[in-house]
């Protein structure tokens, strides 16, 4: 009895694809169906017309009525289930999820073992409730895996059965991001499980801010989806120990875990992560407050094999954590912690002494009271390796620490120093005077211990290496600073000053002359008291070799210095000369010079420049691919519009 009602429901189902076909510009008219029924044997439905039906005549007086058509909707959902897994291809799933909702919810419910290999249809005329097709356009193909990202309102069950089914035809999503939910029909468990039964091939999955998916969507993940590698798990509420721990138990590949402000998920979850994923390679846990020492421990010893990237924040661990790591991080490269306030001195220092990072290259540690003076010293020694250092709102370090550290880290390479008001000038000037085989780039923003002090040159060593420098927002860097600077860093190339306040035409220009090799990159953005002065001196010191200069909020730049840039800088690529004295009379200047590599141009903020510069603009808006024209108030939005119809290649923001 149950084959006789599925033969019967293929041929119905047959005669209602030979119509949807018409309607999606198919040619069955010599094909034929064959259907697989398992043990039942394969039924071929030869072309034909459609099918005469008729029900039991009723008569009743004098009238005689005919019962309707029977339809195939009228089926039961576990008929139609049974139906529609027993497609033979592609190209009638995708036409089967064309007819309605019912249809392509009970299609995206049906299991994938294989990839389909069929013609997608491109059909977008039909409104039958269903966005199947359409949904699909979105998909793209990264690193050979068809990628698809939904964000927002976008983000709905239906969406996601649409694009499961469509993509299956091409062998299945490779990576899928959700970003944000629908408010009234957001992603559910449901919508994940569509994803799952049809995409099997799935290597990546993204599920930020979705507090309605639970442990029950994982668990469909993890019964299909064998081969994911990455999962991103971002302010989902609903998820738990249990709905992680069923991902590591199914996908032994899984190599980049990311759990961020997830306050279901603790040790629980990672020490599973840790004894079934043994390719586990970067691992980042923010904002989780059931995570632990144990968790963070299991990790960490368990992955020791192959794990290299490690990023701990916001978490209530101990020194007992950062001692596993410092012992067992043998193959951990890159280091981020953050906000790790219950892990003291002593944790860092056992880190460190431990010598069990000797392959670690990048550290970075932000708002970490236990990283002191003599624990960043330890690091320094334990970690041979150490290149790339960034240390961020430290209080404890001083100019000892960094003595000590920039003397321990022989292969240091680059440094940053951010809030750290305990570093002096003395330190900051060692610290580069030590490093002078090795350091490229320093960075030093907003350390307000910086006070600018003469001191005598001959208490450092020029650092011939360092080709970077940046001082940022540290108002106590002044004139005898930057004179010291000049004579420690000859061979600068990029040079970034933004921020100070205090610095004067007169105190720039000694470290203007000391960069023996030209200057590349030059910002000055915020340093209100530079006038044309220094502009000229830099155009005429470095304009052959500039490529990128920033002026935003030099106020005292006028015309002069772009009537100067057209003579003297011919690699220049990027200028931004934003809330400057500019008039139509420099844009115009500008306009007439020979700039051929010149691509970014800024000029918000320039209330002097008029619809008079709209020529000016236009010419050199042939050359350029980004056009600042913000806040420019006497500028119309005519011109504007004018603007951006002739100047095509041309990004133009107002």
């Amino acid at each position: 009895m149950h084959g006789f009602l599925l033969v019967y429901a293929i041929m119905l189902l047959k005669s209602d694809f030979e119509s949807i076909d018409v309607k999606l510009g198919y040619n069955s008219c010599d094909q034929g169906l064959v259907f697989s029924f398992g043990t039942h044997g394969d039924v071929y439905c030869p072309p034909r017309k459609r099918s005469r039906i008729c029900g039991p005549c009723f008569v009743g007086g004098d009238s005689i009525s005919k019962a309707k058509k029977p339809s195939i909707d009228a089926l039961p959902d576990e008929c139609l289930f049974e139906i529609f897994r027993r497609l033979p291809g592609g190209r009638e799933r995708s036409a089967s999820a064309c007819v309605s909702k019912r249809w392509l919810t009970i299609l995206s419910s049906v299991r994938i073992s294989a990839p389909f290999v069929a013609n997608f249809p491109t059909d977008k005329s039909s409104n039958r409730g269903v966005e199947c097709i359409s949904s699909t356009e979105g998909v793209l193909e990264c690193d050979g895996y068809l990628t698809r990202c939904v964000e927002g309102k976008k983000a709905t069950d239906l969406r996601l059965a649409a694009i499961a089914v469509g993509t299956s035809t091409r062998g299945g999503l490779g990576k899928l991001s959700i970003r944000g939910s629908n408010s009234v029909r957001g992603v559910t468990n449901n919508g994940l499980s569509a994803i799952a039964h049809c995409c099997p091939s799935l290597r990546a999955l993204s599920l930020w801010n979705l507090h309605s998916v639970g442990d029950e969507g994982l668990f469909e993940i993890s019964r299909n989806c064998h081969s994911l590698d990455k999962l991103d798990l971002s302010e989902c509420s609903s998820i738990s120990n249990t709905g992680l721990a069923a991902i590591a138990k199914s996908c032994p590949n899984l190599s980049s875990l990311m759990i961020e402000s997830c306050p279901r998920i603790g040790d629980e979850g990672l020490q599973a992560i840790g004894r079934y994923c043994p390719k586990l390679q970067s691992v980042t846990i923010k904002d989780c407050p059931l995570v632990g020492d144990q968790g963070v421990a299991s990790l960490v010893s368990s992955g020791s094999k192959v794990l290299s990237k490690v990023k701990l924040q916001g978490l209530d661990v101990t020194d007992y954590s950062v001692a596993v790591i410092g012992r067992y991080g043998n193959r951990i490269t890159n280091l981020v912690l953050g906000g790790l306030q219950n892990v003291s001195q002593k944790g860092f220092w056992v880190m460190g002494n431990a010598r069990g990072l000797h392959m670690l290259s990048t550290l970075a540690v932000t708002s970490c009271r236990g990283v002191t003076d003599l624990s960043l010293e330890a690091l320094g020694k334990g970690c041979p390796n150490l290149k790339h250092v960034s240390i961020r709102k430290c209080c404890s370090v001083s100019d000892l620490g960094m003595v000590a550290f920039s003397k321990a880290a022989s292969l240091l390479e680059s440094l940053q120093l951010e809030e750290c008001d305990r570093v002096t000038q003395m330190g900051f000037l060692n610290a580069i005077s030590i490093s002078n085989s090795t350091l490229k780039s320093v960075s030093l923003v907003k350390c307000l211990g910086i006070k600018d002090v003469r001191m005598d040159s001959p208490l450092f060593s020029p650092c011939q290496s360092l080709r970077s420098l940046s001082v940022r927002s540290c108002p106590g860097f002044g004139s005898a600073s930057l004179a010291l600077v000049g004579k420690l860093c000859p061979k600068l190339h990029s040079l970034d000053l933004s921020g100070l306040n205090g610095i004067t035409d007169t105190c720039l220009i000694p470290l203007l002359e000391s960069c023996e090799t030209g200057l590349s990159k030059v910002n000055l953005s915020g340093c209100s008291n530079l006038s044309d002065e220094i502009v000229l001196a830099l155009f005429r010191l470095h304009g052959r070799t500039l490529e990128l200069v920033n002026l935003d909020g030099c106020k005292k730049i006028t015309d002069a210095s772009l009537v100067a840039l057209v003579e003297s800088c011919p690699l220049l690529n990027d200028l931004d000369v934003s809330r400057c004295s500019i008039t139509d009379t420099g844009v115009a200047a500008l306009a007439r010079g020979l700039q051929p590599n010149l691509q970014i141009l800024s000029l918000s903020g320039c209330s002097n420049v008029s619809d008079r510069s709209v020529p000016a603009l236009e010419k050199l808006g042939r050359r350029l691919v980004g056009l600042n024209l913000q806040h420019c108030c006497s500028i119309t939005s005519s011109k504007i519009e004018f603007l951006s119809e002739n100047l095509w290649r041309c990004d133009i923001l107002s």
